[in-house]
């Protein structure tokens, strides 16, 4: 679990499939994340699964975020394999959650997370062009911008922070 000032990060578990269902499948959710597919119950209880197995084996996955104070879900954070570059960052905020900084909140705790205790070199991200929003969140994170490459939804930049840099 990570927790930040207003925020809790737990993994995700089975009993949370319906409401992941729910969120990932919502059109303003999975627009950049999932590159506008709804992703099917089937997909969803086996990423639930994958994420599982990721966090007894290698200390990281998906985790939902919640409010500190027990408000129910606000989104989700994660590390996940980009490609064989290393592991990125990805989140997802429910559309009420947005504009109060709670996903930069998350993705913070997860970056420090990766960089600190679990000890990786770096954690990347890929945003797609058009996501204004995921560009500010790795931004304010303190990512650089090092590689363009193509993607469904058009040219996806990726960025890198460093323990140098974090």
């Amino acid at each position: 679990m990570l927790s930040t000032e207003r925020l809790v990060l737990r993994p995700v578990t089975a009993d949370d499939h319906a409401a992941l269902l729910a969120h990932w499948t919502h059109p303003g959710v999975r627009r950049f994340l999932f590159d506008s597919a709804a992703l099917s119950a089937a997909e969803v209880a086996e990423t639930i699964e994958e994420s599982t197995g990721d966090f007894a084996a290698r200390g990281f996955g998906i985790w939902l975020i919640e409010l500190g104070s027990g408000a129910g879900l606000v989104g989700t954070a994660g590390l996940r394999p980009l490609e064989e570059s290393g592991l990125e960052i990805f989140y997802s905020l429910a559309p009420a959650a947005w504009g109060h900084g709670y996903a930069t909140e998350a993705a913070r705790a997860v970056v420090e997370y990766a960089l600190g205790p679990l000890g990786l070199p770096e954690v990347l991200a890929e945003v797609d062009e058009g996501n204004a929003a995921s560009v500010a969140v790795v931004k304010r994170l303190g990512m650089a911008a090092y590689d363009v490459v193509p993607g469904v939804l058009g040219p996806m930049t990726r960025y890198r922070s460093t323990a140098w840099t974090a």
